[in-house]
């Protein structure tokens, strides 16, 4: 692992078709061997589906090549938590990668840090609860979103919460580019949002009861087509309470 300030000394290459970083682990290339070497479901309390992972592999309208979509019927109806992948590698900081590609208007994912902060993917939401939102906790940054049927890039830093003597010392950080933008820089993150299916922690205390566990990454299933590719991941040791780039 690296200190904060080996890690954060440069400003890696962001947005879309950013190649992985030295160390980064590659963990959506568009496969299913990939997809089900890497990702489970999720089974929280709102879980339906069933292994294998029932998320498809499509193709990139756009560029050719393959994707994975969360497109599986266990969730229609907006069912969050039903059909959830997270990845079998759980994560305390760390430095994130992906694109995705929504397919048509109000196409809904999300991108969840630790399996409990979700960085939203929903078409035409410029809320709180929007697009490229740290959700209900900064404003959508929807001016840097490509639209319908193009690739979009966040690039993220995420420090995890710090705990002394079992209690919460330091809230978790994150900032973020959105398609070479730099949209969040060091938000502070009050809680987990949504209840008990939308996360680890999401039940405790209202979901302020964030606990001291690292856990994987999850990608949010609600019925929708909405594409990934070109994901990929770094382990990071952020000593500081500094995640920007």
């Amino acid at each position: 692992m690296l200190t904060a300030s080996a890690t954060l000394a440069a400003d890696p290459a962001t947005g879309v078709g950013a190649k992985p970083i030295a160390g980064a682990e590659t963990i959506i290339d568009g496969s299913r061997e990939m997809l089900d070497a890497k990702w489970i479901y999720w089974e929280g309390p709102g879980f339906k589906s069933a292994m294998p992972i029932q998320w498809k592999i499509m193709p990139d309208p756009v560029d050719g090549g393959t994707t994975v979509m969360t497109d599986d019927r266990a969730a229609d109806g907006g069912k969050f938590g039903a059909a959830d992948i997270v990845t079998k590698k759980a994560y305390r900081d760390f430095r994130l990668h992906i694109e995705f590609l929504i397919m048509n208007p109000r196409g809904n994912s999300g991108v969840y840090l630790q399996n409990r902060y979700e960085i939203q993917i929903f078409d035409g939401d410029k809320t709180k609860h929007g697009m490229g939102a740290v959700i209900n906790e900064t404003d959508s940054p929807y001016d840097a979103y490509l639209g319908i049927g193009k690739w979009n890039a966040y690039d993220i830093v995420f420090r995890a919460a710090r705990f002394k003597d079992g209690k919460l010392v330091e809230k978790p950080l994150v900032s973020m580019y959105f398609n070479g933008k730099k949209v969040h820089t060091n938000v502070s993150i009050s809680q987990v949002w949504g209840g008990p299916k939308s996360g680890i922690d999401g039940g405790n205390d209202g979901g302020k009861g964030i606990t001291d566990t690292p856990q994987g990454l999850k990608l949010q299933c609600e019925g929708h087509d909405v594409r990934y590719r070109n994901a990929w991941i770094k382990d990071l040791d952020l000593t500081e309470p500094n995640t920007d780039f």
